[in-house]
């Protein structure tokens, strides 16, 4: 069965490099430009299996969005990777106290990407 990853960024270059990468790695992928939009996603599309999220970005930014998807039924446990230029630790430690799984700095190779999606996504 296909595993389905949500990628939310505000660039429309990033979103487009990821999708391509990760449906050549075999994933379905949903985009958002932004938290809002992705929490809409999330209560009405299909479930992803792995969520990668930017962290400064309009409307609701990666860590809010975080916070709230992590308060959504049956989205408790699943993995979020912050995928941003953020490399303050401040950032990352309030990401992970609100629940992300992971932290990569961009910019992130294609492969580098796939093997931290396979040690976070059991199956992948």
């Amino acid at each position: 069965m296909t595993k389905i990853i949500m990628v939310i960024d505000d660039s429309a270059t990033m979103l487009m490099c990821l999708k391509n990468s990760l449906e050549i790695g075999g994933f379905s992928v949903i985009t958002a430009a932004d938290g809002v939009l992705a929490l809409e996603k999330l209560q009405t599309g299909p479930k992803p299996d792995l969520i990668i999220t930017d962290i400064n970005m309009p409307n609701m930014g990666g860590i809010e969005f975080i916070s709230h998807a992590r308060k959504l039924p049956g989205f408790r446990f699943i993995p979020i990777l912050a995928l941003t230029t953020e490399s303050q630790q401040a950032k990352r430690d309030e990401a992970k106290k609100l629940g992300a799984t992971g932290w990569l700095v961009k910019p992130v190779g294609a492969a580098d990407l796939m093997k931290i999606i396979k040690q976070v996504l059991p199956g992948a």
